[in-house]
């Protein structure tokens, strides 16, 4: 089992950068594919990202491609997400993500089996 606590998290204005970070406290890190999920108000929570355990493979949703990239630190048990150009519309509690068994590609399909505690982002107009 895998423990995940976020950080990074904040208020920026539109326009502006944050850099969550992830940190998982399994000994086989390497192990899981990693993601990140966010959940807005009122809204369902959906996929946002994902990267495969070598790294060689990441994942987008459609919303935040080419403004956030993935990536992960198999030495220090971090994924992190890099957010540029934000938007409002970014505005959500954010979630890691971590699954044992699926694909980095599965889990644009649906989450893993861990969760983090979230981090609250905020993008004001």
């Amino acid at each position: 089992q895998v423990q995940l606590v976020e950080s990074g998290g904040g208020l920026v204005q539109a326009g502006g950068s944050l850099r969550l970070s992830c940190s998982a406290s399994a000994r086989t890190f390497l192990s899981y594919t990693m993601g990140w999920f966010r959940q807005a108000p009122g809204k369902e929570r959906e996929f946002v990202a994902a990267i495969s355990r070598s790294s060689s493979s990441t994942y987008y949703a459609d919303s935040v491609k080419g403004r956030f990239t993935i990536s992960r630190g198999n030495a220090k048990n971090t994924v992190t997400l890099q957010m540029n150009s934000l938007k409002p519309e970014d505005t959500a509690v954010y979630y890691c993500n971590a699954d044992l068994l699926k694909s980095a590609g599965q889990l644009v399909f649906g989450p893993g089996d861990y969760w983090g505690q979230g981090t609250q982002v905020t993008v004001s107009s």
